[in-house]
């Protein structure tokens, strides 16, 4: 009688993968792994590196943040720019290409909300209310942490949610720390929708506003939003760089007090003071 034949997964034997000898090597020795740096590529990353995701750059700008030769730099922005990963504008200056700078957006981002997680807690311990972040992507703000609490009647910020510039109290603090192109820019793409009848829908109004934020550093929205809750922030304003987010607490107008009040709005802009000087 014939024995039955084994089949192909039965008799092939495991395959064995070779690691060179230079590729084990390369890993623990920093003398090799020299041998095997590609300066190409890392002149090409170094430039990328120079970007913030911001300010466009001049070919001189690039020169002294790399210490590349000019030619060279040339040659390593051309190619950049053919694969999709630089943008030249029309007055000669470079830019992130869409995919890279949003990337480093939501790098920064992340990096910010860790930093402002500890004062959002210490924040809604001490007031037993709502602490929340938001953030400027481009040209919409987005809430990037919530910390809620448990009051069963509180006021929520679902992470995430886009922030209206004109009657939210993060959106106000953040859009009135832009260049006036981009504060227009962030209130044409929102616009000015009544949300209830303490909403500000008249522009010249509205920038008024933002120099009365800008002289206190706090912005409140008092049932501009949401009849019922009442909100204040405070812009992140590092020293040299640009607003980009912003802090606030946020509670029912029923447990708002004139002491209450005042001790949120201080305390609020304290926390971003601290913040800021922490970036």
């Amino acid at each position: 009688m014939k024995g039955k034949s084994k089949s192909a997964t039965e008799t092939a034997k495991p395959i064995r993968r070779r690691i060179p000898k230079w590729a084990l090597q390369s890993a623990t020795d920093t003398a090799s792994s020299e041998q095997y740096y590609l300066r190409s590529i890392g002149r090409a990353l170094d430039v990328l590196d120079s970007f913030d995701g911001k300010a466009a750059l001049a070919l001189k700008d690039i020169g002294a943040k790399t210490g590349l030769p000019e030619s060279t730099l040339f040659r390593v922005l051309l190619t950049l720019e053919k694969h999709g990963y630089l943008q030249q504008a029309v007055d000669g200056t470079y830019q992130l290409a869409p995919r890279l700078r949003f990337g480093w957006l939501i790098e920064q981002a992340n990096r910010l909300r860790d930093a402002v997680r500890p004062e959002l807690e210490r924040l809604a311990h001490h007031f037993n209310e709502t602490a929340s972040m938001a953030y400027l992507y481009e040209d919409r703000i987005h809430v990037l942490d919530s910390v809620e609490t448990f009051h069963e009647i509180r006021m929520s910020n679902r992470i995430g949610r886009v922030l209206p510039p004109h009657c939210s109290a993060m959106g106000k603090a953040i859009t009135a720390f832009q260049e006036q192109a981009l504060a227009d820019q962030i209130l044409e793409i929102y616009g000015l929708a009544r949300r209830t009848e303490h909403t500000i829908t008249d522009r010249a109004r509205l920038f008024e506003q933002f120099a009365e934020i800008r002289r206190t550093g706090i912005a409140a929205d008092r049932e501009e939003s949401i009849l019922g809750g009442i909100c204040y922030s405070a812009a992140i304003r590092p020293a040299g760089k640009p607003v980009v987010a912003a802090i606030s607490l946020s509670t029912p107008i029923i447990r708002m007090t004139p002491e209450r009040d005042e001790a949120t709005r201080k305390a609020v802009l304290e926390a971003a003071q601290r913040i800021a000087t922490a970036c």
